[in-house]
């Protein structure tokens, strides 16, 4: 069934303007893409898009700016904002909203970019891992896609980038099949990897003036490279659309005006009021502030907890959760570890699957609290931190028996001090060292680090060796060895 939303107008036949259109159902199965430098109108373009399509499909916004919060003030959307919350919360989040049919903004306003990439990482596999029988069509907003899928390394860690690079790889080439479709915006194509944007089969180009952006439009919409130009001239708001849910050949369109608005809207210029004499502003703005009159330092008071965001999302569905009890937490040691000790043995089950080691941490942390639900141990046994540093221990092999020794201990010492993506190809390898076992090959120590690249578990060895922790030496075959600095350990030279 065709579903037609109108997103604006277009000129007809004699120059007449009539509406132009999006399928929605067609939308769902091939998704989109929007580019368009600052001003252009991309944001009011997503505006519109979701205005439209309200009531219609579930929405899922990921908003690193706040712009669309006004967007479900209006439509009744679920707000979180993702300052209050933990990855693995948002992770839970992401799955809940799809169970309960619930439209989410993720509102990322306020936080770091590497905290934004990381949480909208979460709270996108946690959609994406959903079970079959919530796969209902979602639409899958994301503006300033560049920052969550960026064409090269930036400031941030290379894990982070990773974990939201693949959780939009995902979204746009596998998100089709489980009811996902993206909807991605972006104020620069050369910005944005180019595996995520080779997904999208409808195009709507707005204004934009460099060159190699300009290029690459007109590489994607099938137009000539000297038509190229013509996007430095178009105005804001107005967009030229091609794909399967909107046109077959390149269009011209005028997006129409929307019923919300930002809350984050441009400065608008104001006449100065009449300037008051010199000296006046000299006394107003350079006289100190006698001590007396300073005014006391308010008193800080400690914030509410956060809100309990899976009741709202479990109350947003008309469904009632039935609250479930929480395991007794123990307090003797004797029943401390035996609760790590089911832990470990369970991350090292989740392990045995031949594509664990390559599959996100949020993703194998999803698998363990559920395994730990259902064996009684309660929803919050340990925090994702902590589950990182257990799944970089059970990744070395060392058996269960050995945690307890005083070497084993001191290589996680050392371990834990490193970033928690090397944690466990050092654990690899001071396992190997401790027991004289041969060097680890450039394949195990790919699944340590959950790469299938050999060259970056390679320089994982290179790190280690410049933060004088190892010593990487060869015999005279080539074959590779490690010592452990500071430790008697050594590992033999690798078989091959």
């Amino acid at each position: 069934m065709t579903i037609e939303i109108q997103i604006g107008e277009r000129r007809g036949e004699g120059g007449a303007s009539v509406p132009a259109v999006m399928d929605l159902g067609e939308l769902l199965s091939t998704r989109l893409l929007v580019q368009g430098n600052s001003g252009s109108g991309k944001s009011h373009l997503l505006r519109r898009l979701l205005e439209q399509s309200a009531g219609l499909v579930q929405h899922a916004i990921i908003d690193p700016e706040g712009d669309f919060v006004s967007v479900a003030e209006k439509f009744g959307h679920l707000v979180i904002d993702a300052a209050e919350y933990t990855e693995a919360m948002l992770d839970t989040a992401g799955l809940r909203m799809r169970e309960h049919r619930a439209s989410v903004v993720l509102n990322l306003e306020g936080v770091d970019i590497e905290m934004q990439m990381r949480r909208a990482a979460a709270f996108l596999n946690g959609m994406f891992d959903a079970p079959r029988e919530h796969w209902y069509p979602v639409l899958v907003v994301v503006d300033e896609a560049q920052l969550f899928a960026p064409a090269a390394a930036g400031d941030v860690s290379d894990e982070a980038r990773r974990a939201s690079l693949g959780a939009m790889a995902n979204l746009m080439s596998r998100g089709r099949k489980r009811g996902l479709a993206g909807v991605i915006a972006t104020q620069r194509l050369a910005k944005l990897a180019k595996n995520v944007a080779a997904e999208a089969s409808n195009f709507l180009m707005g204004r934009t003036f460099l060159d190699i952006d300009m290029v690459r439009a007109a590489d994607l919409l099938g137009m000539e490279r000297r038509q190229a130009e013509s996007f430095r001239d178009l105005q804001r708001g107005h967009f030229v659309a091609l794909g399967p849910a909107l046109y077959r050949r390149p269009v011209a369109v005028r997006i129409g005006a929307v019923e919300t608005q930002s809350r984050s809207a441009g400065p608008m210029l104001t006449p100065l009021s009449p300037a008051p004499a010199l000296e006046d502003v000299r006394e107003l703005i350079l006289t100190p502030l006698p001590e007396r009159d300073a005014a006391p330092r308010a008193r800080r008071i400690a914030a509410a907890p956060p809100p309990d965001i899976l009741a709202q999302l479990a109350a947003h569905g008309d469904t009632v959760a039935t609250a479930e009890p929480e395991a007794v937490a123990p307090q003797d040691d004797e029943a401390r570890a035996e609760r790590a000790r089911r832990i470990g043995h369970m991350v090292r089950e989740i392990l045995g699957d031949s594509d664990a080691a390559f599959r996100p941490v949020h993703a194998l942390y999803q698998d363990l609290l559920v395994r730990c639900r259902i064996a009684g141990l309660g929803r919050d046994v340990l925090d994702l931190a902590a589950f990182r540093r257990v799944l970089s221990v059970a990744r070395s092999g060392v058996p269960p028996e050995e945690e307890a020794t005083d070497d084993w201990r001191e290589a996680e010492r050392l371990a834990f001090a490193l970033p928690e993506d090397v944690q466990g190809v050092f654990l690899l390898l001071a396992r190997a060292a401790m027991t004289g076992a041969p060097c680890p090959d450039d394949a195990a120590l790919a699944r340590a680090y959950g790469t299938h690249s050999p060259g970056r578990a390679r320089r994982q060895l290179t790190y280690l060796e410049e933060r004088n922790l190892v010593v990487v030496r060869e015999d005279g075959m080539g074959r590779r060895a490690v010592a452990v600095i500071g430790t008697a350990w050594e590992t033999a030279a690798a078989a091959s």
